[in-house]
Order: C-alpha cells, then structure tokens, then sequence
C-alpha cells in the first residue's frame, strides 16, 4: 500500500480528482435532465460519437553538422523522429450552423474553436472528454480539453480541465453562473458568478532566491547545490559522477540550461496546487445566415479572493488582476464566389497567454 501511494504523483492525484468532479457533474446533469431509468442513462450517450485515432508524418529533415576536432573533418547527422498524434475522445455537442463535418470520421486533428464557448447550441446537457499524445519535431507533448456543461434558460454551469502543453498550462476550471438572455431571439446573452480554479501556483518563482542584486542568476552556485562538481582541471561532473563538460563554453551553454530546467521542474513540482475563487462577467452572441455568421463570446475575472496562501498568484502580484478569456468567428458570403472568414480565441491566465487563429478568403470558380 505504501509503495502505491507513493507512486502517486501530483499529476496522477490531479487528473483522479478532475475525473472524480466530472464523474459527478455528469450525473448531476443526467439527472437533471432526465428521468433516472435506463432510458435517462442511454440519452446521456445519445448522439455522442467516441474516436480513437493516429496521425503522423514526416518532420525535419536530417541536418548535416560539420566540425573539425584536432585537424580532423567530422560529420554528425542530427535526425529528427516522425511527427505524430495519437488522439482519443468522446463528444456530445452540437454544431453551430457555420459548422461542417466535411470528414466522414472524426480524426482527432479537428480545431472547432466554438468548443471553447461558454453557452452551446442549444441548452441542455453537453460533454467533451479529448486527450492528444503529440510528437512534434522530436519533442513530446499532451494535450487535454475536458468538459461537461448545463445551459438552462437562466443559469449555466461548467466543469473543464485544459492541459496545452504547447503552452504550458494546465487547469481545472469550474462556474456557476446567472444566465440573462436579451434580444427578442435571445441571440445575445450576458452571465455572472463564481468561478473556481484548480492549478499549480503559476506565480511562484523558484529562481528568486538565486537572483543576484545585479540581476545575474548564480548559477554555478545553484548547480553544486543541486550535486554537480566541479574539478580543480577545469572538468565538470553531475551528481551521478558522469563527465559532462570539459570546458566552461559547454559547461555554460549545455549543461546549465539542463540544470535550471531540471530545478524549475522539481521546485514547480514539489508544491501543492492552489485553489483561487474569483468572480467572472461573461456573454456570449450567436448570429447564423447561410451567407453571413457571427459568433463571440468572451469572460473576464476582475476579482479574486486572497484566501492568504503563500504562493497564490495573489501573494505573488500583490494586488488584484484581470484574468480574460474570448472567441471570435465570423463569415461573409459576398457573393457565390467570393468569402472570407476569421476565427480565433485568446485566453490569458496568471500573465500567460495562449491562443490560434485562422483567417483567409475562398473564391469558387463555377
């Protein structure tokens, strides 16, 4: 039992207790919506499409380095592994009318911003449970969008966990929000109330102490500290007492890099998640014609509670701040030819930003 606890990482504990609160919220909502019988549990699946899927492809191409070691000519080949994604998902949402499924399968390579929008299609009960295993020239990474969200006429509530790891952020996210619809079609509608976040203390800052008063980071000082050494020819050791540098150029420009990389990851690591409680205004606009379409949505938290934990993003701002988040996607039809279309999204949590867009014309020649 003891060595099963502890091969229980804080990413292990995190994912088990996302898994836990959507679990519940599922249930929550299915009961919501329908009668607890079998015929309530088969409509929480009706109309979803689960897929498993595997892309790949050629990266870069073999780079050829030369060198010349003591008079003599080297060559080094540096290769770079095919890219590839492995994909797999269950979904229940369904399209904006702007939306076409043009692929018969679902693949996994799909970027449906809507996804992102705080109000579905229709109201009701609606799910999205992704995860992507990538290699993208020669680097791996994880992607996750999980949520399961309930539009009613006057409130909406969303439990969401989002892993991006180009970005390098990753979060559980949930709200409960008074919903208020304007608008005769009620094609606009404005939302506010609580939100709570689940993450890693994204303001701690695990270099601050080694930060010299001239603004230099003592990074000799730091590697030793974390078991390097160092010999008094000038050859340079990990603490598994491996060679890995034999000059102070390679020492500087490989290995530290490594070491404070290796350092940031294990400080980041060793502390607890923190949980901020923060207010949120939102709105959501959704306008469709075959031959023009315009979709938005946006949030924004100017308020968070300081709950006074040391490496809250709070204690490390000092103050309050803006946290944001929006979508934009729009058509045109000029005529049965000619179009355009902008769509995108921008999120920015704790000071980082991650976002993608996609703009451009389509001309049919008939």
């Amino acid at each position: 039992m003891k060595k099963l606890i502890k091969k229980i990482t804080p990413d292990i504990a995190y994912l088990f207790f996302w898994l836990f609160m959507a679990v519940f919220y599922t249930v929550l909502f299915s009961l919501l919506s329908t009668s607890c019988s079998a015929q309530g549990v088969k409509n929480i699946f009706k109309y979803s499409t689960m897929y498993a899927a595997v892309n790949g492809g050629t990266s870069l191409g073999d780079d050829q380095i030369w060198s010349v070691t003591s008079g003599t000519l080297e060559e080094q080949i540096i290769k770079t592994p095919f890219d590839y994604n492995i994909s797999i998902g269950i979904r229940k949402i369904k399209r904006f009318g702007y939306e076409n499924r043009a692929n018969t399968f679902y693949n996994g390579t799909e970027n449906s911003y809507s996804d992102a929008a705080t109000v579905g299609r229709v109201d009701g009960f609606e799910y999205l449970f992704e995860a992507d295993f990538v290699r993208r020239l020669g680097i791996n990474y994880t992607n996750q969008h999980h949520f399961v969200r309930y539009v009613a006429d006057n409130w909406v509530t969303k439990i969401e966990y989002l892993q991006d790891g180009f970005a390098d952020i990753k979060y559980f996210e949930s709200s409960e929000r008074f919903r208020l619809k304007l608008g005769e079609n009620s094609k606009f509608s404005f939302n506010i109330g609580a939100m709570q976040r689940l993450a890693e203390p994204y303001g701690f800052d695990p270099l601050d102490e080694w930060v010299l008063a001239n603004g230099s980071l003592h990074y000799t000082y730091l590697a030793i500290q974390e078991g390097y050494f160092i010999t008094l020819d000038g050859e340079y050791y990990n603490p598994s007492g491996e060679l890995v540098a034999n000059s102070q150029e390679v020492w500087e420009e490989v290995v530290i890099p490594q070491v404070i990389n290796d350092y940031v990851e294990n400080q980041r690591s060793a502390l607890p998640n923190t949980v901020e409680y923060s207010a949120v205004i939102g709105f959501d606009y959704y306008h469709f014609t075959k031959d023009f379409w315009f979709h938005s949505w946006g949030n924004v938290m100017p308020y968070h509670l300081n709950d006074g934990n040391d490496y809250s993003y709070y204690q490390y701002n000092g103050k309050n701040w803006i946290d944001y988040s929006g979508g934009l996607i729009f058509g045109y039809r000029f005529n049965k030819s000619l179009g355009t279309f902008i769509e995108g999204r921008y999120n920015k949590y704790w000071n980082r930003q991650w976002h993608n867009f996609s703009v451009g014309i389509n001309y049919v020649i008939f």
